[in-house]
């Protein structure tokens, strides 16, 4: 069951409750602030201050690598943690020329160490991308760069009922322009994921040309998309396959989503209500989401682990013994599915009881996923087909800035700041969270760009290996023949959205 916790005299500062369920709710700053005036969105300059000593409190108090960051330091302004009374602490923070400029440099290394925390400054679009809400026409991209500059966008997989899917769009399709641009490396985040709700694209294909490379080939055909918001189902493909005496289940899934955790669940069902013996897991496009689901899904994977440890969790050195103490370090499997208060059971969990697991990974494997690859491995055995995940063993939760104190705390109305901060790296039953390079495949496999095959198809190259590995009886759909990597992934579709590439509490 998910935990319920309360943090008490933090390092001096205030009792902070930071809801009932660690797991589904927001954490609030360990400051209890009054607003900075009676009508704070009359100055700017006082709300931009008191914005920028959010930061830096929320970062104090529960930044992962808190402890590595001068700045960040409880007594790098006095004896105590500053407020704003302090001249030292108050020009520090004027020293920035904005809150964004603030955060980054806050961090430790971003980029390099920590490649992930982020900040907005409108909660809501972090808020909906959470539930799966974003602007979209229905399909999933990756961007690669090709011919020095040059971009073109190869599509992954198209939503169903969609846009996308009513212009005709596929998977495997690619296009090169956008309402008449050409895109390159420069260019093409304006031009794609910006916002923009009407798009016009000029169609590619991809061929393997001379030398056995990747070759772009306009074929001047357009499509106009308009892009709206959309609530993407992260289960897209569920089924079950059978094949060699085994039946395989197979299941597509693209988010860790809360929202959908129960038909999640109810995927599970029709599983073992058909008998499945195998699964196959495909996340290779799934970023990653909410740890509450990802300990869902490993539950129902598995089912003969019930109340044993799944993860274990390492906070900064100022929370690990609060959270020690409290018994809020490890996470277990479950065999219910709780509300978002932790307090009631909605559904019992549909287990299969599996003993190996087949999974499908790509460079774009990130998070919550890599914790189910990680989490499992303790227990069952689990063979990972396709490409090296993207190494996130570290997870956030979403810091507002709230204002009040007890049952009148609100978010404070003069702005729509929050943070999402990395604040506990997460290990596996066995200790073992070393994988910020990334999780190996065990057979490494490419998508061929010139033939990517049809998601959910027996013939599809990766579904095919996994096929193979568990009947034992060869399949040539997959390619054997290695393309040159005349293609370079950059970017995707989804790097616009908060929330993607997260594992979040």
């Amino acid at each position: 069951m998910v935990k319920k916790f309360l943090l008490v005299s933090l390092i001096g500062l205030s009792v902070l409750s930071c809801g009932d369920d660690f797991d589904d709710k927001p954490v609030v700053p360990p400051v209890n602030k009054e607003p900075v005036n009676e009508d704070p969105k009359s100055d700017s300059e006082d709300v931009n201050l008191h914005v920028k000593d959010f930061i830096w409190q929320g970062l104090n108090s529960y930044y992962l690598w808190q402890g590595d960051v001068k700045d960040l330091a409880d007594k790098r302004f006095g004896d105590s943690i500053p407020d704003l009374k302090n001249a030292k602490y108050k020009k520090f923070l004027e020293g920035y020329d904005n809150p964004k400029t603030l955060f980054y440099n806050l961090l430790n290394n971003y980029g390099r160490i920590d490649r992930f925390s982020y900040i907005t400054d409108d909660y809501t679009v972090l808020e909906e991308a959470f539930k799966g809400i974003s602007l979209s026409s229905g399909m999933d991209y990756q961007l690669m760069a090709y011919d020095n500059n040059g971009v073109v966008a190869v599509v992954r997989y198209v939503l169903p009922n969609s846009g996308a899917e009513a212009a005709g769009i596929k998977r495997g399709d690619a296009f090169t322009k956008v309402d008449g641009e050409l895109l390159n490396t420069s260019n093409y985040r304006s031009l794609l994921l910006s916002g923009k709700t009407q798009l016009t694209l000029e169609m590619a294909k991809i061929e393997v040309g001379e030398n056995n490379r990747y070759k772009v080939i306009n074929t001047g055909k357009t499509v106009t998309l308009t892009q709206t918001k959309l609530t993407e189902n992260p289960i897209l493909i569920s089924k079950v396959i059978e094949k060699g005496g085994h039946k395989i289940g197979y299941l597509m899934y693209n988010s860790f989503v809360a929202d959908f955790d129960l038909k999640l669940n109810e995927v599970f069902a029709k599983f073992k209500a058909e008998g499945v013996t195998d699964l196959v897991l495909d996340l290779r496009y799934n970023g990653g989401g909410r740890v509450s689901s990802a300990i869902y899904l490993s539950s129902m994977i598995t089912g003969q682990f019930n109340k044993q440890l799944f993860s274990k969790e390492q906070w900064n050195s100022k929370l690990q013994p609060i959270r020690e103490k409290i018994g809020g370090v490890e996470n277990f499997f479950v065999d219910k599915i709780y509300n978002n208060t932790g307090t009631t059971s909605l559904a019992n969990i549909n287990s299969l009881g599996l003993t190996r697991l087949y999974v499908l990974t790509t460079g774009r494997t990130a998070s919550a996923s890599e914790l189910v690859i990680n989490g499992l491995r303790a227990y069952i055995e689990v063979t990972q087909i396709g490409g090296t995940t993207v190494g996130k063993n570290q997870a956030s939760v979403t810091v507002y800035d709230y204002i009040g104190t007890g049952r009148s705390r609100v978010k404070n109305p003069s702005h729509k700041w929050a943070m999402q901060p990395l604040v506990l790296k997460m290990a596996n039953a066995k200790g073992f969270s070393d994988y910020t390079s990334g999780l190996a495949p065990t057979i490494e496999l490419k998508e061929n760009l010139s033939n990517m095959g049809v998601l959910g198809e027996e013939s599809e190259p990766f579904l095919a290996k996994a096929i193979e590995r568990i009947t034992g009886q060869t399949s040539r759909a997959y390619t054997r023949k290695t393309v040159a990597p005349s293609l370079e992934v950059i970017d995707d579709s989804k790097s616009g959205i908060f929330g993607y590439n997260e594992m979040y509490k």
